[in-house]
C-alpha cells in the first residue's frame, strides 16, 4: 500500500490503483506523524529529482535504477545493512529456529 499526502502530485491515485492493484490511502490533514515515512522518501527523491522536475524525461530504465538506488540504500534503523540484508538475516534466523536437530 502506498500513503500518500493530499498534494495535486497523486490525483490520478484511482489510476494507479487500477492499473498496479496498489491500494492507496491518504494522511488525515494537519496529521504530519501519519506520512513521516513519506516526508523522508521525499527528500531522498529531491536528491534525484529536485522540486520541479518533470518526470517525463525520464524513462522506465532510469526510474527503475533510481528505485533500485534507493532499495540498496543502508538504512540506520536497520543497522546500516539494506534491506535485503536486513531480510535475508531475517530469513536466516526463521531457518535456524525452525530446523530439527537429531539428538
Amino acid at each position: 500500500s502506498l500513503t500518500w499526502d493530499r498534494g495535486k502530485e497523486l490525483s490520478a491515485h484511482a489510476l494507479l490503483t487500477s492499473e498496479t492493484g496498489l491500494p492507496v490511502y491518504f494522511a488525515d490533514a494537519k496529521s504530519p506523524w501519519q506520512r513521516g515515512s513519506n516526508e523522508h522518501l521525499n527528500g531522498l527523491l529531491r536528491q534525484y529529482f529536485p522540486k520541479g522536475t518533470d518526470l517525463s524525461r525520464w524513462n522506465a530504465d532510469e526510474i527503475a535504477a533510481i528505485a533500485t538506488a534507493l532499495n540498496n540504500r543502508p538504512r540506520g534503523i536497520l543497522g546500516w545493512r539494506t534491506p535485503a540484508e536486513a531480510f535475508a538475516d531475517q530469513l536466516r534466523s526463521v531457518q535456524q529456529q525452525t530446523v530439527a536437530t537429531i539428538g
